[in-house]
């Protein structure tokens, strides 16, 4: 499996922003579907943003119109800009990657992927 790597997490107040970083291994990040997920102990892993090769992008209903996934091709990186951030974006972030995609991400669903970042840290304080 890909070994994804993240970045950029730390506490921030609510309404303000915050940038998540991913590096992703270049033969993964050509191909395959990338997408950011986030999770809380004891509830199941939520589907945050996807991205596909060709940069279409899906997000989850709690994050569209703040948040945006684009991906740096230079740097093999993966970005997640989280804008007008709330306490209830508090959670452990995840990059990760399905190599099972086509040209078309599938269902923005944690099943759907298979590598994983070891996660970052996003605390928002009200």
């Amino acid at each position: 499996q890909a070994q994804l790597v993240e970045s950029g997490g730390g506490s921030v107040q609510a309404g303000g922003s915050l940038r998540l970083s991913c590096v992703v291994p270049e033969y993964t990040y050509s191909r395959d579907c990338l997408g950011w997920f986030r999770q809380n102990p004891g509830k199941e892993r939520e589907g945050v943003a996807q991205i596909d090769a060709e940069g279409r992008t899906t997000y989850g209903d709690s994050v569209k119109g703040r948040f945006t996934i684009s991906k740096a091709d230079a740097k093999n990186t993966l970005y997640l800009l989280m804008n007008r951030v709330k306490p209830e974006d508090t959670a452990m972030y995840y990059c990760a990657a399905d190599p099972d995609s086509g040209t078309w991400c599938r269902t923005l669903d944690w099943r759907n992927f298979r590598s994983w970042g070891q996660g970052t840290q996003v605390t928002v304080s009200s």
